[in-house]
């Protein structure tokens, strides 16, 4: 081994010395918050315990997982991203209206269908293309960004449903539905989406230079400038692959209902920034991981199934949940370094 890297390892042990012994314990907060939810769920309603329910909570939470997967490489940038629900209502609208179009231009409906799914991709990484532009080149706070783009996605939908909701020819409908509905080995699609999205988020983020720099920004951006990162170019691109979460959470989720309306992904961007946050991620940026991302997502669908299934208080108070969550994160995250 030679001197330099003998040098680096012994740096390593060193800072790994010097987290305190709370902050090692806490990493491990949510992997025990879902065992305790697991078992009281299982207490509370016997159908907890099945693997129907099983799958059925993982289903769910696919599409605000995925979503989560890129919203922790943001949140982890020091930055946020208030419009994912609107985005995605947008790109679902823009995706029926395509594949209903499509299908008779191209005289196929099998190839409208997987146009449609492309171009939710494709949109996806054009909004956060936009997203990231705005706010690396036009130097504006990520927050007043997605705050206006959340209202212009969701107007625009509106606008192109008049008022009301975008659906899905039948015929289409039914050829599209295995996307959702489908399984491969008894466990639904979007199961198997949603840990590989993970597992290549979690490739990236530890395994690749640009995640080492998108980490490195969100400690210190000065600092980063410094050391040569080409900031504005890795805050683009981790925009734009949020929004590539998003087009493919979207695309998964658009067989399930046929039709986007209004208030389709409504407090999508809440689920999201309350699995990052969870899942461990420091909300000033610079520390954060998709394994904890994506237990934080789970552990806040679990939440929601046990309320579902105990009526232990009214389905409608989810979201007030999810927001006392975050807060309580947040307030606990201050004594931590």
């Amino acid at each position: 081994m030679s001197q330099p890297e003998a040098a680096e390892r012994a740096e390593a042990r060193t800072r790994e010395a010097a987290v305190p012994l709370g902050d090692r314990i806490a990493a491990f907060g949510p992997v025990i918050g879902l065992v305790l939810l697991c078992a009281a769920g299982a207490m509370l309603n016997s159908d907890f315990a099945t693997l129907d329910n099983a799958l059925n909570v993982l289903t769910r939470t696919a599409f605000i997982g995925i979503i989560a997967v890129g919203m922790c490489f943001v949140i982890i940038l020091g930055g946020i991203d208030l419009s994912v629900g609107s985005m995605a209502a947008l790109i679902a609208g823009c995706v029926i209206l395509f594949i209903n179009w499509a299908a008779g231009a191209f005289g196929s409906p099998l190839m409208a269908v997987i146009g449609g799914a492309a171009l939710a991709v494709v949109l996806g990484g054009v909004f956060g293309l936009l997203h990231g532009i705005l706010i690396a080149k036009g130097r504006i706070e990520p927050f007043i960004v997605t705050l206006g783009t959340l209202g212009i996605y969701r107007a625009y939908l509106t606008y192109f449903a008049d008022g009301g909701a975008l659906t899905l020819d039948n015929a289409l409908a039914d050829l599209y539905a295995p996307v959702y509905y489908g399984s491969f080995l008894g466990v639904p699609i979007p199961v198997w989406v949603f840990p590989l999205v993970a597992l290549l988020g979690a490739l990236i983020l530890n395994r690749t230079i640009f995640g080492r720099h998108v980490q490195a920004i969100g400690s210190n951006e000065t600092v980063a400038r410094y050391a040569a990162v080409d900031v504005e170019r890795v805050k683009i691109l981790t925009y734009m692959l949020l929004g590539l979460c998003v087009g493919i959470a979207t695309l998964l989720y658009v067989p399930r209902l046929g039709s986007a309306s209004p208030t389709t992904g409504l407090l999508w961007e809440l689920e999201a920034i309350a699995a990052v946050i969870v899942g461990g991620a420091a909300l000033k940026g610079g520390h954060g991981s998709i394994t904890g991302t994506v237990i934080g997502a789970i552990l806040l669908s679990v939440i929601s199934n046990i309320l579902n299934l105990t009526s232990l208080i009214s389905v409608y108070l989810n979201a007030a949940v999810q927001g006392f969550v975050i807060i309580t994160v947040a307030f606990l995250q201050k004594g931590r370094r």
